[in-house]
């Protein structure tokens, strides 16, 4: 009974999002263009803003629900078996390290022939988590590619 209406909250939650974001996206492509800038190279869509905007809910959505669930599983993980709980809390150590090589990995060099509003972001710090967000996606890519490899051989071999 309570699989059934996880699963149905889900499907209605993916179903929402998915309808509000092709809207978003729909007005940002064909939404027209700010005037002044169609005939240039650099063409803003008039909802750019929008499509920004919804972008940054679903990403704290996401932040948020992650944590919640995050924690509700370390805290059940915790009374019921401290060995899996310790497991799972190495896991997100290892993450946070991740990001902290990713970072010092990144470069700060201020980039040229920026405008001026894009200039306030033009320092250090903006461009080496930007490289740190780049690399820590390249490098989960390449764990979930091998992950999804290994769990095939491993299906494979128990047969």
């Amino acid at each position: 009974m309570a699989v059934t209406k996880i699963r149905k909250l889900s499907s209605w939650t993916l179903l929402i999002a998915s309808i509000i974001s092709i809207v978003v996206l729909a007005l940002f492509f064909f939404g027209g263009i700010v005037p002044g800038t169609e005939g240039t190279d650099l063409k803003e869509p008039i909802y750019t803003g929008l499509l920004l905007n919804w972008m940054y809910v679903l990403f704290v959505i996401t932040i948020v629900v992650a944590i919640v669930f995050a924690v509700g599983q370390f805290v059940s993980l915790l009374r019921i078996s401290p060995k899996s709980a310790l497991s799972s809390l190495i896991v997100l150590v290892l993450f946070v390290v991740m990001l902290f090589i990713t970072y010092a990995m990144g470069d700060g060099t201020p980039l040229t022939g920026l405008n001026s509003d894009s200039e306030k972001y033009n320092i250090p710090f903006w461009l080496k988590t930007t490289d740190m967000w780049l690399y820590s996606s390249y490098v989960l890519l390449v764990l979930v590619i091998i992950a999804a490899i290994a769990g095939s051989i491993k299906k494979t071999l128990s047969k």
